[in-house]
């Protein structure tokens, strides 16, 4: 069985990582790459990318030993209808001395793998958007946001930035001095904290350095409110209540009440120890009490399991995960 290798991908936005696993739980290798999303970079690049994290996590291994694989990755259905994109990354595998077949499945089916074994259960993504997804007999089922920044992604690292920006522009607007968050808010923007004597000046400073940039860059001012509320700060803290509130109101779209399969939850926001993953679990445990909640961890990882689950010789796949999957930090 060991002489079996699966190779798994986590692609996102900004990285793609590799992981090429035996079937007894050795990780043979691994390999980082740049963004592979092809909706955000374009099929030719992000093939590139994923190519150079094959070939980084199979450095010494004989191909032909990969019997799986899978590719988690954030819009599949796109990829898998579009013949130009999914032609670039039968290429890429093809290049990387891959035979075997691959899947590719939603990052969030991914994250959820790499939580648990489970076959039902519920997934919760917070980072720089947001979607809960319900996981049937370890398949996406029923999905609740995840609509972009324009549309959705309550909760998001996107959401907490523009709203720390309107309450920053609403105070303004009542000639208010900004409290701790709103000058660091302003700071970030403007490169200063002092308002001018004509607040409106401020107000335009503020919304033309917004609209310079690309909308969802608002993100980055998230770290601003989970810093800003952790040290108590009140503007702060209500906008983690509010985003707690639309996440978890995300999850109870699609997940029955009373129900004690388990939630887990991934993306950025979530996984560390940060106040918004508190408020969270707060409010997940209050509505759904008997539901074990678990932490994301290594996606590539999971990917690799999701593939070996197939192979003819896995009997026991929950007795796999434990031996692929290491548990989250």
């Amino acid at each position: 069985m060991s002489d079996t290798v699966v190779v798994g991908l986590d692609v996102g936005g900004t990285s793609t990582r590799a992981a090429a696993l035996s079937l007894d739980g050795a990780r043979l290798g691994e390999g980082r790459a740049g963004g592979g999303n092809p909706t955000s970079h374009g099929a030719d690049r992000a093939a590139a990318e994923l190519l150079a994290a094959l070939r980084a996590a199979l450095a010494g291994i004989d191909p032909t030993r990969v019997r799986a694989g899978v590719i988690g990755l954030a819009g599949a259905g796109r990829l898998l209808a579009d013949p130009n994109g999914r032609d670039a990354f039968d290429s890429a595998w093809a290049e990387a001395g891959l035979r075997c077949p691959y899947a590719v499945h939603g990052d969030a089916l991914v994250a959820y793998a790499s939580g648990t074994a489970a076959p039902d259960g519920t997934v919760l993504i917070a980072g720089t958007g947001a979607i809960a997804a319900q996981v049937r007999d370890l398949r996406l089922d029923r999905v609740a946001d995840g609509h972009g920044w324009l549309l959705g992604d309550a909760g998001s690292g996107f959401w907490l930035g523009r709203e720390a920006v309107r309450r920053l522009l609403t105070g303004l607007d009542r000639a208010q001095a900004p409290g701790d968050l709103g000058r660091r808010v302003l700071a970030e923007l403007t490169g200063a904290t002092a308002v001018d004597d004509r607040p409106r000046a401020t107000v335009d400073a503020v919304v033309q350095a917004v609209t310079r940039r690309p909308p969802v860059e608002l993100a980055r001012l998230a770290p601003l409110v989970v810093s800003s509320a952790r040290d108590g700060e009140p503007t702060a803290v209500a906008l983690i209540a509010e985003a707690a509130a639309a996440l978890a109101q995300s999850v109870s779209r699609i997940r029955p009440p009373g129900a004690a399969d388990p939630v887990v939850l991934g993306g950025g926001l979530l996984t560390g120890d940060t106040p918004l993953a508190g408020a969270v679990r707060a409010e997940l445990a209050g509505r759904w009490p008997d539901a074990p909640l678990l932490s994301a961890g290594d996606g590539a990882a999971a990917a690799a399991w999701l593939a070996a689950r197939d192979l003819p010789e896995v009997t026991d796949p929950a007795a796999l995960h434990a031996r692929l999957v290491p548990p989250p930090a």
